[in-house]
């Protein structure tokens, strides 16, 4: 059956949702951070600071992928000093990880940042004059607020990491069981004969999957907005 999805599809799914979900565990707080700092401070080199942190949205994937191999790979220039603590990225899936985290992370800083940025500033200030402190306001405050935006973000994030192909073939390679995910494994079948029926239900899959998370991010964004209308 055309839909029916085979062991070796469902390891694919399972290991893509795993690199996906991974790399916004570790993306969030940096992101937070981040996001925050862009919407709310001015300090000399911002400019500079922000096209670093975007740069990844405008090059050829590939250019991201091959630095890491240069930095994290076996002979890195971090890398070797990280294997004999166990800390191996090239080829495997916590090297997928950080691919999609590098690819992923601008995504969702912008939309954490444009975010914060729609948080009226005068609530901010109302809740400090209340003896609220600055992480205090932050949390009870801006967080809330900036909710939908930052969810939104996140799911972006999150669909970004699993259509990343890239930067992850060029530092973790194409190998199956350990970093063949959904965009990696329709590449491999479309080099082989008589797969069509395999491509497509990869497709159907990361369409749906892209689809229902998207559906979701914007309808909470509509829940939220309505909410604090009324």
């Amino acid at each position: 059956m055309m839909f029916s999805l085979s062991a070796e599809e469902i390891e694919v799914l399972k290991l893509s949702c795993q690199v996906a979900a991974t790399c916004l565990a570790f993306s969030l707080i940096p992101a937070l951070v981040v996001g925050w700092v862009l919407a709310r401070k001015e300090f000399f080199g911002k400019s500079l600071f922000e096209t670093f942190i975007f740069l990844p949205l405008v090059l050829p994937p590939v250019v991201p992928g091959y630095l890491l191999l240069q930095v994290f790979g076996g002979n890195g220039i971090l890398g070797k000093y990280l294997e004999p603590f166990g800390l191996n990225f090239a080829f495997n899936w916590k090297g997928a990880v950080l691919a999609s985290a590098v690819m992923g992370f601008p995504l969702l800083v912008q939309s954490i940042r444009l975010a914060i940025e729609l948080v009226d500033q005068r609530l901010e200030m109302a809740a400090k004059t209340l003896g609220a402190s600055s992480l205090g306001t932050f949390f009870y405050v801006t967080l809330p607020l900036a909710s939908s935006g930052i969810l939104v973000g996140a799911i972006l994030c999150f669909c970004r990491s699993l259509g990343e192909f890239g930067a992850t073939i060029t530092f973790v390679g194409n190998i199956a069981g350990e970093t063949r995910t959904l965009p990696l494994a329709m590449y491999s079948l479309m080099q082989q004969p008589d797969t069509e029926q395999a491509v497509w239900r990869l497709i159907i899959l990361s369409l749906t999957v892209a689809f229902l998370a998207l559906w979701f991010a914007q309808w909470f964004h509509r829940y939220q907005k309505n909410k604090r209308g009324h």
